[in-house]
């Protein structure tokens, strides 16, 4: 994939990203509702600015260029494998609850990665209608959400990012839209 316009990492407060493509000649910045960095050069609600998008109202999406690239660090927190003990009453964290209260906190869980999905598949379809060139990343493990609850599969796997010089294994999926 060439990149001839600018990249916005969504998502994204720390920089490294961002500063990756700097270091390439490619501009980029990045874009979070949190600056605990001091790299974030957009401080933005971008869950508000999806959902503007997707209600067809005017958000920062109608800044991102024909030739610019959206790489999102969607957040995985009712994604991930983690999340899925969560929805079950013998979660570790649950241990001291009584099973109505386990109930209620799987629940309240349930809707929270309702509100996410939901927010991620009006994401897709605003980088869409658009003509928003964009991917986006999120855990890839055995017992993840969006290994069976997704648009379509990834279209990268890194099963080892360690080769590409992370710090950790932690197997990744790309989907490019």
């Amino acid at each position: 994939m060439e990149i001839k316009g600018k990249v916005h990492c969504f998502f994204e407060q720390s920089g490294t990203f961002k500063n990756e493509f700097i270091k390439l000649g490619i501009p980029a910045e990045d874009y979070d509702i949190q600056n605990n960095f001091g790299e974030t050069d957009n401080v933005v609600d971008l869950f508000k600015a999806i959902e503007d998008a997707y209600d067809g109202k005017p958000s920062l999406f109608d800044q991102v260029g024909g030739e610019d690239l959206i790489v999102a660090f969607f957040p995985c927190i009712y994604f991930s494998c983690l999340s899925q003990m969560g929805m079950r009453l013998s979660y570790r964290n649950y241990q001291n609850l009584t099973e109505s209260e386990k109930i209620d906190e799987i629940l309240m869980r349930s809707e929270k990665r309702e509100l996410y999905y939901k927010r991620l598949i009006k994401f897709v379809a605003v980088c869409v209608r658009k003509g928003i060139r964009m991917l986006f990343e999120n855990p890839w493990t055995t017992d993840t959400y969006l290994k069976s609850n997704f648009l379509k599969n990834p279209d990268i796997v890194d099963n080892n990012r360690m080769l590409r010089g992370d710090y950790f294994v932690k197997p990744t999926a790309y989907w490019f839209f």
